[in-house]
């Protein structure tokens, strides 16, 4: 039998969301109405990865061992195996078909079929260096009986299905586990991050009835289109909030930090939206005198970016072929939907109903507000999947390893000392020891 602190500890499960602008650690547990109770929260500034890849390993190993340590201390639990969001413009999905035949037709459909169709689906050949992250399943033909979405318990010979595989480069996702690893943590799993958002903002009747998420980030912007529940669609657009701040450096001939600054804090998706038109002043470099941007001119550099995303957005849905059945329309997520009006130029833009996704579907009542933002949507995603999926084994796994290294610690440290004893050396250390504190300067504060 567990003793109780250990199944408290095993509770308790740690996301890493590793992006462009952030990386941001989670640490929560499901309480007993199965809601998500969040016990700690980690967000630095990210330096080593761009467009959603790593790109400088030290630097992300110094920001996720930041985050965690963050995490870790509001917990008040050490981290051991976290599971881990991918994203990036080497992302690419297609669509395959499979064939199961099976032996005997009056023996039920089973799990184990389903595994075995999933499982061939692993054996693709995919260009160098690309691995499968991910094999949906779309709908199963079951003996020329077409559109069944769970054919377990079913009767037939010939079991077919449509897969949505989506496929990343080896390398990216060696980086991020080695990264993690350097930190002293186990990796559960790496999911792919629009996935993860899609489980904290969406419901289960925008799945079923047909939704766009737009996640956008700092380097790119991620699509996932849902229908009847299932994911259809998966995309990477290479540009995102960092573009924007671009736009603004170059625009208002200022530095990246102003930009970044005057696109959070004044920012505004729609210049039409802006009545005010104050006049934002920066001061200048060391001489030089400050500069004065309108908040409307501001606004127009900030819209023509996002129109362009959004045109890539709209390119994506129609040529997934589920653009007239997305009865949901969009839902915007990620730190880009702060932006102001952007929900109100989504719509205007691609003529499609839309709403911004807060991740407060699935917490818990008393969650800090900080939660409450769509910059942390992907972290609180990877919390639920990781708890919905918890590997008992690799905690226990990576515990006692823990406890090992601890062991030969200790071993180490003991023998050194017995060592000393016998050699005589402790008699020495004691006197040094004594004679250093008789010979200490006075505390002349007191």
């Amino acid at each position: 039998m567990m003793d109780k602190s250990n199944t408290k500890k095993q509770d308790v499960v740690f996301a890493l969301d590793i992006g462009t602008t952030k990386v941001c650690a989670i640490a929560g547990r499901e309480n007993e109405h199965g809601k998500l109770e969040i016990l700690g929260v980690g967000k630095v500034h990210s330096a080593g990865v761009s467009r959603g890849v790593v790109s400088n390993i030290e630097k992300t190993v110094k920001a996720i061992a930041e985050a965690i340590a963050a995490a870790e201390r509001s917990a008040g639990v050490k981290a051991k195996v976290v599971h881990v969001g991918i994203a990036g413009q080497h992302i690419k999905s297609l669509q395959h078909r499979g064939i199961l035949t099976r032996d005997n037709n009056r023996d039920e459909i089973s799990p184990r079929d389903i595994e075995k169709l999933i499982n061939d689906m692993h054996k693709l050949v995919l260009p160098p260096g690309d691995k499968i992250l991910h094999v949906i399943p779309q709908e199963y033909t079951v003996d020329s009986e077409q559109g069944i979405t769970d054919p377990i318990g079913m009767s037939g010979v010939r079991l077919e299905a449509n897969f949505h595989i989506i496929t990343g480069q080896i390398s990216a996702s060696n980086n991020i586990q080695r990264c993690v690893e350097r930190v002293g943590l186990k990796v559960a799993d790496i999911t792919l991050e629009p996935i993860a958002s899609a489980h904290a903002v969406l419901s289960e009747e925008e799945r079923e009835a047909g939704v766009a998420l737009v996640d956008i980030g700092g380097g790119t912007t991620d699509i996932t289109i849902f229908q009847e529940g299932i994911i259809r669609h998966t995309a990477v657009i290479p540009f995102g909030g960092n573009v924007i701040t671009g736009d603004i450096k170059e625009g208002c001939t200022v530095m990246t930090p102003q930009a970044e600054k005057l696109k959070v804090r004044f920012g505004a998706a729609m210049s039409e939206e802006v009545y005010d038109n104050r006049i934002i002043t920066i001061p200048g470099l060391k001489g030089h005198d400050p500069k004065e941007i309108s908040e409307k001119n501001l606004a127009k550099i900030i819209q023509a970016r996002v129109e362009e995303i959004l045109d890539y957005v709209v390119w994506e849905i129609r040529r997934s072929g589920y653009e007239r059945k997305l009865i949901g329309g969009i839902v915007l997520t990620g730190g880009g939907a702060l932006l102001n009006h952007i929900e109100k130029l989504t719509a205007y833009h691609t003529g499609m109903s839309t709403r911004i996704g807060l991740p407060i579907e699935m917490l818990g009542h008393g969650y800090d507000e900080r939660i409450c933002s769509p910059i942390f949507s992907t972290a609180i995603g990877l919390l639920k999947k990781g708890i919905d999926t918890m590997d008992y084994e690799l905690f226990n796994e990576a515990e006692d390893e823990v406890v090992e290294a601890n062991a030969e610690e200790l071993a180490t440290a003991t023998a050194t000392a017995n060592t000393d004893i016998q050699n005589g050396k402790w008699y020495e250390q004691i006197f040094k020891k004594t004679k250093e504190w008789f010979e200490a300067e006075p505390d002349t504060e007191f």
